[in-house]
């Protein structure tokens, strides 16, 4: 969309500058060669051609690093990198713009006035393409590097934190413990991750049939045909007499279309999707291939920040909750299994790696309520026992279990 509109106002310019003599409440005194311009739009379109090519090289090249050396799961955060696309839209837009100065230029529609302008919007575009070359230069030397890729994640899964904390229950309400199972199961009819979760849409269709809902899975959460997405009670009988009473296949229909499921999880409404990916780039770290622990230590930093931010609780500002959705809340332990498990497997045998990881957990196990302090004293454990088995010295083995005392 981005290039298409950008490409679209190229080509508006390069027509608007044949037709601006007309409209201009002024005479120009300059008078400008054709000559002169069309060699200006000639380098202009053939060396755009040339950069947009190289430019897209250069980014394939920058995914394809990202996808050996981090995680194939981080690279759609450099697809939607937001300079990267206006970098290749300015390219595309003024390569469009070129062409068609030239191809307008040798009809003869340009007058005198009308070469003056575009010669005028000519300089313009030059000097946004070179502006556009230096930020892209500097942009380059970090796209696709592992610790920029890292940084990308941990903004995303902070983003997604965030908003979790704006609305625990993504605007519903958590289930009661002792709470009814309700009668009217509504089933996936894809198979694939829940991306996303419309409660808005969910409490509309609730209202109307003056009932309760249940959301039974979460984003990140992987459906099949015939699994549960929600459940709703029985419509309440002035509900149901109403004369634009709406049948309950139609509601069932409603409540279906506010999952959406794809083929792979989504980082906007999914913290834990963050955590795995910042888990599977220490993962690649500690594999025999790449060996650095140091980029497994870093992750283990941020990790840690990210649970930080998760005990500060829910935010005084809560979004607007829809008292007929319940909607099961984030458990602690499922962020620390999926923050640390993993790390803790594959780096047993690094002594580096099991203290940095106790010391991060011993930090976490201070923090948050009862279960947030309770999963990081688990997964402390857990890491514990898995340094017990695969360290070989026995100094390394006396080393962690220092650190992990206090926990």
């Amino acid at each position: 969309m981005r290039a298409s509109l950008i490409g679209a106002l190229g080509v508006a310019a390069a027509m608007l500058a044949a037709i601006a003599e007309r409209f201009l409440p002024w005479q120009l005194t300059y008078d400008i060669g054709a000559d002169a311009v069309d060699s200006i739009l000639t380098i202009i379109a053939s060396s755009m051609l040339t950069v947009t090519t190289f430019s897209l090289s250069v980014m394939t090249s920058a995914f394809g690093a990202a996808t050996s050396n981090v995680t194939p799961r981080a690279t759609r955060l450099l697809v939607q990198d937001r300079v990267t696309q206006n970098v290749l839209s300015t390219f595309i837009g003024a390569f469009l713009f070129g062409i068609v100065g030239i191809i307008v230029l040798k009809t003869g529609a340009y007058g005198p006035q009308g070469r003056v302008v575009l010669f005028i919007v000519t300089v313009g575009i030059v000097a946004l393409v070179v502006g556009t070359l230096m930020r892209w230069i500097d942009h380059l030397t970090k796209l696709g590097r592992v610790g920029e890729t890292t940084d990308r994640v941990e903004a995303a899964t902070r983003n997604a934190i965030a908003a979790r904390l704006r609305s625990p229950c993504l605007g519903g309400r958590p289930p009661a413990p002792d709470a009814p199972e309700l009668p009217h199961l509504i089933a996936s009819r894809a198979t694939g991750y829940v991306q996303h979760v419309d409660v808005a849409a969910i409490a509309s269709c609730a209202e109307a049939l003056q009932t309760q809902a249940r959301v039974c899975v979460v984003p990140g959460a992987f459906v099949y045909e015939g699994s549960a997405l929600a459940r709703l009670g029985e419509p309440s009988k002035e509900a149901s007499a109403a004369p634009d009473a709406e049948q309950p296949g139609d509601a069932h229909d409603r409540v279906r279309a506010a999952f959406t499921i794809g083929h792979q999880r989504s980082f906007d409404q999914d913290p834990r999707f963050g955590l795995a990916v910042l888990s599977e780039i220490a993962q690649r770290a500690l594999s025999p291939a790449i060996n650095d622990p140091g980029t497994a230590i870093d992750v283990i930093g941020r990790c840690a920040r990210l649970l930080t931010q998760w005990t500060n609780g829910p935010d005084e500002a809560i979004d607007t909750c829809h008292e007929r959705v319940e909607v099961p809340p984030l458990k602690a332990a499922d962020l620390f299994d999926d923050a640390f498990r993993l790390i803790a497997r594959d780096g047993a045998a690094l002594v580096e790696v099991q203290l940095r990881l106790q010391k991060a957990l011993r930090a976490l196990a201070g923090m948050g309520d009862a279960d947030f302090r309770l999963a990081a004293r688990h997964q402390a454990k857990l890491a514990l026992d898995r340094a017990e088995t695969a360290m070989a010295l026995e100094e390394d083995r006396n080393r962690v279990r220092e650190v992990a005392r206090p926990i």
